[in-house]
């Protein structure tokens, strides 16, 4: 690994650590805050598994790390700093298997459709997600399909200028699947690698979306019958708990292969990220600690881990 490549890892990991700062806080507080005893007994390991419930890890999770704990350390004195270090090390076991970057085959375009409610930094990410493989050598072109909203278009352009990729847009009002459709067409005449699809995300209308995400596949499929060949959700790290019912609800609407979690650095919520891990088992490829347009990278299990237990 050469020094600037190390150098850059360094400065994401800081990055990282400062965005789920308030996470961290959060949770490291509250168990720092349980040590009045030092001996591990079960009414200890209550309040350790009520904190981490309390700090969005969910139920399940909550039980398998102090299970964890207890394994080895009932009845033993305990330490806030050895307990930190045991939890980032079960949750870094728990999140490894999801730590999986977005792979683009050998065929071309890759077509990726992004799902996700309005609010949850969808179009940014789409624009974050372009710069982020057009940087690793790739021809990335974005389509504007969230044509209820000319906000959502008009950010996408803006996004393509900055990241220097072409972006297909149509009118306020446009036929989202028809657009889809000729953005394939293009996308295949010009042999671009990834084709990134903004989506509307209406969920107040659920039957309105699912049938628009149902045509923009069936008229994708008329250019390429694999297509698409991804669909990942974005999910805003602030709604907490909220996340799991979007995810729920997606999974309903179109086969979620991915997720990618924005807004680790304005919550203390980061935790839920860990929950949905363990309870859904999807992809996460990319998290985002920061507005800037490189602040979206992919996902590392113990970083986050570590970061998340305030452990260095």
């Amino acid at each position: 690994m050469t020094d600037n490549t190390t150098s850059e890892k360094r400065g994401w990991f800081q990055r990282l650590k400062s965005g789920l700062s308030r996470s961290s806080t959060k949770l490291t507080d509250s168990l720092t805050g349980i040590f009045t005893k030092r001996k591990l007994d079960r009414a200890l390991l209550d309040e350790l598994e009520e904190a981490l419930i309390a700090a969005d890890l969910g139920p399940a999770t909550a039980a398998k790390l102090t299970a964890a704990l207890a394994k080895d350390r009932f009845d033993k004195e305990v330490t806030s700093e050895e307990v930190r270090a045991l939890f980032a090390d079960e949750i870094a076991a728990i999140l490894q298997p999801v730590a999986k970057s977005l792979t683009i085959a050998a065929h071309r375009p890759h077509v990726v459709l992004v799902v996700g409610v309005n609010g949850s930094g969808k179009t940014t990410t789409i624009g974050k997600l372009a710069r982020l493989y057009q940087g690793q050598g790739k021809k990335v072109m974005l389509a504007a399909g969230d044509t209820f909203r000319a906000a959502a278009v008009e950010q996408l352009k803006i996004w393509g200028e900055r990241a220097g990729v072409p972006v297909i847009a149509r009118g306020e009002g446009a036929d989202p699947a028809g657009l889809a459709f000729d953005a394939l067409t293009q996308a295949k005449l010009e042999g671009i690698d990834l084709l990134l699809i903004d989506t509307a995300g209406r969920l107040q209308n659920k039957a309105g979306l699912m049938e628009e995400l149902a045509k923009i596949v069936r008229v994708i499929k008329k250019v390429d019958t694999d297509a698409p060949h991804d669909c990942l959700l974005v999910l805003d790290a602030t709604v907490g708990q909220n996340a799991h019912s979007q995810v729920d609800i997606f999974k309903q609407i179109c086969q979620v292969t991915g997720l990618v979690v924005t807004k680790l650095d304005g919550s203390a919520k980061g935790g839920v990220l860990v929950a949905l891990a363990e309870r859904f088992g999807l992809p996460v490829v990319a998290i985002g600690v920061g507005e800037g347009q490189d602040d979206l990278k992919p996902f590392a299990a113990q970083e986050f881990a570590r970061s998340l237990m305030d452990v260095a």
